[in-house]
Order: C-alpha cells, then structure tokens, then sequence
C-alpha cells in the first residue's frame, strides 16, 4: 500500500493531521492555491478570477494582481450579457469558461458575481448581472450550472451588500432586514439553493457592524442554517479582519496566504478555549472536501481557447446588444459610403472592465478590424485620444472633414477605463466632454449620426438627440466588433434588453442621497427601493426603463391567459400569450412578466419581475408563450415574523416588453397569509408613500430597528484603530507608511493598460486601505510586538490605539 492510500476520502485526511496542520489549510499558499499536504493525501485546489473568462496568471506575474495571464476567451461582462435576458446562452458561456478553466489546470473559477446594482456609480458594476435579484438570480444560476458541468467549481461572489468601491475594505453596510432579504440576499438564495455552487466569497466590508467575513447571522445561520449551503465559504483577497471570528462564523478558507500570522491566531484561540477545535475541523474538511472534488493536475502550457468559443463569444456579444434609439438609419444599406469614427473602434476598443477580472483576450476584434475583415470599405479618423492627451483638436478637425464627405457616419462612444473600473466608484454619469463636443461637430456636418456605445452601465442620455441611432454594445467581451458590425448591417436583427434602468440623471438615482458615504458607514435608506422599483414607486421620469430594447421589426401581445384565477397555497402560477412579428424582418422578443401587490398592507413597489422569455419570430409569424411564475416569485418578507411570506389578497399580472409597456394584464386572488407588520413596514407608514429620494434617517432608523452610527467620521489621531485606513491618519510616521504602500501597489497592481488608470487605482487602494491589511503585510517581518508599536507611532508617542487583532 502506498503511503497515501490509507488516507484517500477528506475525512481520513482530517483524522490523520495535527491542530496546526489543520489550522494551515483554513488559509492559501500564496496567491492563488491552497495548501498541498502531499504525504497525508491532501491536494491543493488552484483557483482563478473569472466572471467573463479565465484569468490564470502566469508564472512569471504569479504575484501581480492584474497582471499577464494566460489567454483565454473574453465573453461580454456580466453587465452585458444580462441583456440577452437569455438563460440558454448564459449556460453555455458558463460551460466554455469552465472548460478552459479545466484546462489551464483551474479547479475553481471565482465567479459569477450576483451583487446588486444599488447605484449606477459602483465602478464594479460591470461585474454584476442587474438591479433585479430575480433576473440576476435566472442569469447567475445558469452560468453557476454551466461552470459546473465542465467538472469546475463556481464560486459566486461577493457575500453580501458589496456594493461600491470607496471605502470597500472597512465600510460598513447599514441595511434593514427587509432590504437584505428581498434584494441583496435573494440572488444568492435562489442560486444557492437551484445550482448549488462549489463556493461562496465572503466580500470585503461591514453588514451592519460586522465584518462579512465574521458574519455568524449570514454565514452560519442563512447561508448554511436556512439555505443548507453544504460547500465552501472562502474570504475575498485580504477580507479577514479576525481569523479566530472567521472561523467560528464559518468562514472556512482565507485568501491569500496571511504568511503563517492568521494560522498561528487560530492555533493560539483554541488552546486558550476561545475557538473550539470543532470550528477548525468542520473548516478544515470543507477545504479538504472541495479539493478533493475540485483539484486538476498542474498544466504546463495550456491550449488555445477552441475557435468555438470565439464564436460563441460573437453570439453572445450580439445578443446582448440593445439598440436604444433609431431614427430608421439602421440597418445600414449595403454599398452605403460610411464613414467610421473613435478611437474606440480601432486599436482602442473597449470590451472589458479593468480590475482584477481583466481577461488576456485570445482573439479581440475592434469594429474596424471586423468590418474590414468583412470587405467593407469604410474610411477611418479616431477623432478623439483615449489618453486624453494632446493633438485632440487636429484629430477631431480630421474626423469633421470624414464626416462630411460621408453618407452616414458610424461613431464609437463609450467610458474609458478611467471612469470604470474595480478599485474606485464613478463620479458622475457623463461621457468624456470631448467625445460629446465632438458628436455635435459630427451631428453639424452630417446628420446620419449611428453611434455605437461601449459602456459598463447608463450614462447620461441627453447627448442622443444628436445621433439618429444609438446602439449600445455595453462591454460585449472579445466579439464586440464583428456583433456590432453584423448589428449595424442587419446580418443580425438587435433583441437585447437592459437589464438596469437608465436614469436622467444622477440626481434621480435612489442612493443619490446615501452613496458612498463613510468614512465607517453607508445607509441603504431607501431599502428595497432600488432600481425600477424606486423610479415607479417615486413616478419618476427615466432616460429608458427596465427590460427596454428596440428591434429592426415589431411585435405584438394578445391573449393572456392564467392557469387558475385564484392561486392556492403552495401553488404556481402558469401563464399563457401570444407573441406576434408584425414587421418585415425576423426578430427575437424577450417577454416580461410582472406582479403588482399595490393592495398589500405592507408598502410594496409598483410591480416586479417574475418571469421572462425570448421567443424568435419570422416575419408575420405568431407564437404561444408560456411561462411559470413560482411562488417564490409572490413571496415578501414578514418583518413581524421574520421569514418570508405569500400575503394573501389580490395581485395584478401583467405582461409586455418592459418594465414600464405592459399591455397584457389580469387579475389574480392569492392565497396565503396576513403579515405581521409595525407602522414604518405598512403600506401608511413612510415608505409606502413618497416622492423623491430623500428618504429620511428617522424613518430609515425605524426600519432597520436601531440608530444609525454617530458621528460617521474618521477616527482623530491618538484613536485609530485596525479599520483605520491610511488615506484616515495624519502625521510624518502615516505618510511614510502610506508612500510605501503606494509603491507597493504601483508594482502590483495592473488593472489596465492605461498607466493612469493603474496609478488612480494604486492611489485609491492605498488611501483605502485599513491598518489590519497592513498588520498582515508586515506582520512577518515585524512580528506581533512590531505591528503594535507600528500603530503606536501611527498615533502618536503618547497616543492610544486599539490593539490590532
């Protein structure tokens, strides 16, 4: 018998190690593995980001975060590909990033992310599905199933209420329980629960005080008491605050490697009696469990990503597209004189986000290159330096003259890295001013305008009346050129929906009030009020609406029939309508279904989603829909009882194209239950009825049962602590640290290949970085005695610091 035989299921793997062999595994070997103990059988399980293609880095970058990786096909960003409104496609693009993941020797691929689309300023946005936990929840179990069927563990991401960039490493999320249920819990629920994913990443910052890695109510008791999530729980990179808290909440594998510093805390917590071994051990076997299951064999050099895959890429990448306005100029005639400008349709093409989840793209195409590649004889000027540097007044004077010698111009628009991207939240909503003064040039001289938009979320839309189409491409993955270039020909008819809404401006967003806040806390005052459910409630006016799209042809609804007229306990609804091409072209619909409960006692919004559906029609052709809307979909939490309920009463259905077109509609009677509910829950209380997005802390602090955090300011000099973040303290000893960080960063981080982006982010993580990351970054070469004198001098020779834990 060889040596390891004897030690072949996890759970003889566990009997066999020793408290501080068991206490290394609840933590990586590196980067980007977790630990082998080769002669007790035990394997090490490699993972990588990976929420639209495999980002393995390679040896020689191991240690850049951002930095070169191996390639791999780039499918649309998350953002994007929640457009397509397509559960199929979704499933594939899964499945063909789990196969290269397998085979690049990836076990476990760090994606999809199901966050919520809380402001449309969070520069990671890009990353998440939608506003809407239902449609995230459809999309995120798809890609979760599809990963998994390539025999890759999925990882979704990030647990819980991560939903901005500015102080992500210590803020604290306030949220009332209503809110965290019904929108940010509710996608992870569905996908936990339906696809059953290999992991989940506990995220970054604070919910409600405490830190989400240490998180006992949504790591213990929801995630495994209430959902039964039996798989791995895994901390975002440099999340863990406390070791010994993290373990006892159920946080089972800390990434990176602490050095040694978090597994000798836990060896120490529990000879003291302060952690049970039994913490260590039920951690410790879910790290063996998922290596066990999840391991693959190191490769050397991995194969190209299959043309198939770049294919697919395409299919999705058009699929997602949403043309937002045409003035009849699309599809572009063929032998058309067309004229291209942007920078963004040549070498510069944006397709992707920057930040860690910044694929090497195996075959990237620009627009330029696909239409050329095509034989299309277009003309070209950039017209714009996506540096922003100088020689910006002769490019655009050139792509004027283009413009004028054209029949129609096609202009690529779009936010650069530099206004989107992980590490720092967005400023405002606009486009880069020179972009937009250039598009009124183009409009003067030539008003067959057709501009294609890159974009990882809304922008501000007044600009459109100078173009008379307007097709938005998102961040559509290594395919965006040739989709866009078969969408603008009409080799492919636009059936993308969008997955967020699109605001006027700002000032109309619900968190406008409330985003980002800090330095120690941020307040979801407007509770479930996000997205279109806010923009409804509130009659607000909007740039598009949820579930929006235009097509080349045009569809009609008729004959909406339900299953039963009174809807039992423990029953689903099942529904029936037409669907009718009723212009020249073929073209594919994404039907909508919403419920309305505007008679419930408990404030509720105007209506949700509960449903939805594509159907593919050739011209005058007319199909039957069905769709099933399950119980979950009628279900509100019961603030009274805490558990969500089905209220009995009456409901509206209604169906139609978005969020705000519905001409199909029914009435239903539901059975179910009568809530239990105080006044600032009701449907008189203060969120049943307001206007704007004020949403005020007395009401909010009713809510969430509790005052909010006062003063919510930055700890003085002589008080900080180990959330204390750098860019917080003051002093010589603060700003030597801090410069060393710095640098440390710039040679870490590569988030872009635009320097600047790369220095603004090194800049932001830095000034946002607490004490306890850097405890762990020179707690090794300090040792623990070091550290606390290091916060000493950070607060002053007399000061007094919270000892770093």
């Amino acid at each position: 018998m060889r040596r390891t035989e004897k030690y072949g299921t996890p759970a003889a793997q566990l009997r066999a190690l020793t408290l501080q062999e068991k206490a290394s595994l609840l933590s990586g070997r590196g980067f980007w593995r977790t630990k082998a103990i080769p002669e007790k059988g035990v394997k090490s399980l490699f993972m990588a980001d990976g929420p639209h293609g495999v980002r393995k880095e390679d040896k020689l970058h191991a240690r850049r975060n951002g930095g070169a990786s191996v390639p791999a096909t780039c499918f649309p960003c998350e953002g994007t590909l929640a457009c397509s409104f397509d559960v199929h496609l979704v499933r594939r693009v899964g499945q063909a990033m789990g196969e290269e993941a397998a085979s690049q020797g990836v076990g476990l691929l760090l994606g999809p992310g199901l966050n919520m689309k809380r402001s449309p300023l969070c520069g990671r946005n890009f990353e998440y599905f939608s506003e809407d936990p239902l449609l995230a929840a459809a999309l995120g179990q798809a890609m979760v199933e599809g990963i998994q069927a390539a025999g890759v563990g999925a990882c979704v991401k990030h647990f819980a209420v991560n939903n901005q960039e500015e102080k992500r490493m210590s803020i604290s999320a306030d949220v009332d329980e209503r809110a965290l249920r019904e929108i940010y819990l509710r996608a992870f629920e569905l996908v936990v629960k339906g696809a059953k994913p290999a992991a989940v990443m506990a995220s970054y910052n604070k919910v409600n005080g405490t830190y989400a890695c240490e998180h006992m109510h949504l790591l213990r008791q929801i995630l495994r008491g209430e959902w039964g999530f039996q798989g791995l729980v895994v901390s975002d990179w440099g999340a863990v605050a406390s070791r010994p808290a993290g373990v006892a909440a159920g946080l089972d594998l800390e990434m990176p490697s602490s050095g040694g510093i978090n597994d000798r805390a836990v060896v120490r917590a529990v000879r003291s009696g302060a952690l049970s071994e039994r913490a260590v051990d039920e951690a410790a076997l879910r790290v063996l469990r998922a290596a066990d299951r999840y391991a693959l064999p190191a490769v050397r050099r991995a194969p190209a990503p299959p043309a198939a895959h770049h294919a697919l890429a395409v299919q999705a990448a058009a699929q997602s597209a949403v043309l937002l306005k045409n003035d009849g100029l699309l599809p572009l005639a063929e032998g058309a004189d067309v004229a291209v400008v942007g920078a963004l349709a040549g070498p510069d093409f944006k397709y992707q986000g920057a930040g860690s989840s910044f694929v090497n793209a195996a075959r990237p195409e620009s627009l330029l290159q696909a239409l050329r590649a095509a034989g299309r004889r277009v003309r070209y000027e950039p017209g714009y330096s996506v540096q922003q540097g100088r020689g910006g007044a002769a490019l655009a004077a050139r792509a004027v003259q283009l413009a004028k010698r054209a029949h129609t111009v096609v202009y690529c628009m779009g936010l650069t890295d530099l206004y989107e991207t992980e590490g720092y939240d967005r400023a405002h909503l606009r486009l880069p001013a020179g972009q937009l003064a250039l598009l009124r040039r183009l409009a003067a001289v030539n008003p067959r305008v057709a501009v294609v938009l890159a974009a990882g979320g809304p922008v501000e839309a007044g600009w459109m009346k100078y173009a008379g189409a307007v097709l938005y491409m998102g961040l559509a993955g290594e395919g965006a050129g040739e989709a866009a270039r078969r969408l603008l020909y009409g080799v492919q008819v636009p059936g993308g929906r969008l997955a967020e809404t699109w605001p006027l401006r700002l000032s109309d967003t619900p968190a406008w009030r409330h985003f980002p806040m800090g330095p120690r806390s941020v307040s979801y005052n407007e509770s479930i009020y996000i997205g279109y459910r806010y923009y409804d409630k509130a009659g607000a006016g909007v740039a598009f609406p949820f579930g929006y799209g235009l097509s080349y042809t045009s569809f009609a609804y008729s004959g909406l029939q339900l299953s039963t007229a009174n809807l039992a306990r423990h029953e689903a609804l099942a529904l029936s309508f037409r669907v009718r091409n009723t212009g020249a072209r073929a073209g594919r619909e994404t039907a909508q279904v919403y419920l309305s409960r505007t008679d419930s006692s408990a404030h509720q919004p105007v209506r949700t989603l509960a449903g939805f559906a594509g159907v593919e029609l050739a011209p005058g052709e007319e199909k039957t829909v069905r769709i099933v809307v399950p119980r979950t979909a009628f279900e509100c939490w019961d603030a009274g009882r805490g558990r969500f309920a089905v209220e009995a009463g009456p409901c509206e259905v209604c169906v139609g194209p978005d969020s705000r077109t519905l001409p199909l509609r029914a009435a239903l009677t539901v059975q179910g239950d009568t809530l239990l509910l105080t006044h600032v829950h009701s449907a008189a209380g203060p969120y049943g009825h307001f206007r704007g997005n004020a949403f005020p802390d007395e009401a909010f602090e009713e809510l969430l049962g509790r005052r909010l955090p006062c003063p919510n300011r930055a700890p003085a000099r002589g008080s900080y602590g180990p959330d204390t973040t750098l860019g917080e303290m003051n002093g010589a000893p603060a700003r030597a640290v801090s410069r060393l960080a710095f640098l440390v960063a710039r040679c870490g981080l590569r988030f872009s290949k635009n320097p600047a982006v790369n220095r603004r982010v090194s800049l932001a993580s830095t000034r946002d970085l607490p004490f306890k990351n850097v405890r762990l970054n020179v707690g090794a070469v300090l040792g623990e005695g070091g550290v606390q004198a290091l916060l000493r001098l950070l607060n002053g020779a007399h000061g007094r610091s919270r000892r770093a834990k």
